[in-house]
Formats: structure tokens, sequence, C-alpha cells
């Protein structure tokens, strides 16, 4: 169990595990797309904090990079030009 956070005990990870084995593929995989939309919001709402003189499309795109990182967004900008 190499994936336990520092504020969780053994016993409490194993339950979650033991949850998670018992749910099938499809909501295993529904979970994991909430938590990936959740991640997204907080990630928009943060850049929103730091950066209010940012209209929408600037603001989806420091989303953008900030998820998938500088390299390959830098990649995406040279392929599209600016249109996101």
């Amino acid at each position: 169990m190499d994936a336990i956070p520092s504020d969780t005990t053994i016993e409490a990870a194993r339950k979650q595990f033991e949850i998670l084995r018992r749910l099938g593929p499809e909501a295993r995989l529904k979970i994991a797309f909430e938590l990936s939309d959740n991640l997204r919001s907080l990630v928009e709402a943060g850049v929103r904090q730091r950066h209010p003189d940012f209209d929408e499309q600037r603001v989806q795109q420091e989303v953008l990079r900030l998820m998938i990182g500088d390299e390959l967004f830098q990649e995406v900008i040279k392929e599209t030009g600016d249109r996101l």
C-alpha cells in the first residue's frame, strides 16, 4: 500500500481500498471522472483568483497549461496558434 496519504491510517486505507474493489468498473470510472472534474474546477478557481484580469479564453488556456505542463502546452500552442 504505497499510495497511502500521510494523514490516513493503514486501517482506514485498507477499508477504502476494500470498498473501491467492491465497486464495479463503471462506478470506479465515474468516481475518477468526478475527481478529475473537481480538480479542474479547483485549478480554474485558483487561476481566477490569481488573475482576475484574465478573460475566459485566457483562464482556460492557463488551466490547460497547469494541467498538462509547460512543454506539452507549448507544443499545442505551436500547432494551434492561440486557438485553443
